[in-house]
């Protein structure tokens, strides 16, 4: 199915006010697509200001560009090419290059990999796998312009968005190691979290949104 977006001048009165509070954080201008199709279910859309707003474009225990990077890695994981664009207009704004949204992608891509081969291993049950060598190369991982923290909380949120509990213990453990707080651990999942919601309800209301590769 698809959801049509539900324009201002159509809209209720609680409508129009999310909207009105979120123009401010797309620029002042008018609100992107996606954006008005939350409009036709107006709690989902109350949800999505707070949730953006709080989690994604307010500093915290991260920095704003930090937040920045973890949400677009969330849409890239999501296969989400609408908020993957929108977002990587607001990066840019942040300061991140083209170099660093092609990196984003690599970053997500060689966690998929390895979410895959680390969750096959968990589930087979046999102890077989456990203990044959990954074999796996990830050289993405250690060989970005990104700052260390930033790979392991991209690492980390991606993980967790795949289901990965091996992958996802092991990459909160690393984070701590590197000097992150449990507060800013938990952001960045927040922050994954509220855009993976997003790029679902999206990706539903327009199917045309989730098909094409977010990068040219």
């Amino acid at each position: 199915m698809s959801i049509p977006p539900l324009p201002p001048s159509a809209a209720p009165e609680k409508v129009v006010q999310a909207y009105s509070r979120l123009q401010e954080l797309f620029g002042g201008g008018e609100l992107p697509e996606v954006v008005l199709c939350m409009g036709q279910v107006e709690p989902f859309l109350r949800d999505f200001a707070m949730n953006y707003r709080k989690f994604v474009c307010t500093e915290g225990a991260l920095d704003v560009r930090t937040k920045a990077l973890l949400a677009l890695a969330a849409a890239c994981q999501s296969r989400c090419p609408a908020w993957w664009e929108l977002l990587c207009d607001r990066a840019r704004g942040l300061g991140v290059t083209e170099h660093q949204l092609r990196e984003v992608v690599a970053l997500v891509a060689t966690n998929a990999m390895y979410n895959g081969f680390f969750k096959f291993r968990e589930l087979s049950g046999s102890e077989l796998f456990g203990g044959m060598p990954v074999g796996l190369r990830a050289h993405t991982l250690a060989g970005t312009s990104l700052d260390e923290k930033t790979v392991e909380l991209i690492s980390l949120v991606v993980s967790n968005l795949n289901g990965c509990r091996p992958c996802t213990s092991g990459h909160v453990e690393a984070a701590r190691r590197l000097g992150l707080t449990d507060e800013q651990i938990l952001e960045a999942v927040q922050c994954a979290a509220t855009m993976a919601g997003v790029c679902q309800f999206t990706t539903s209301a327009l199917p045309a949104c989730g098909t094409p590769s977010p990068v040219e």
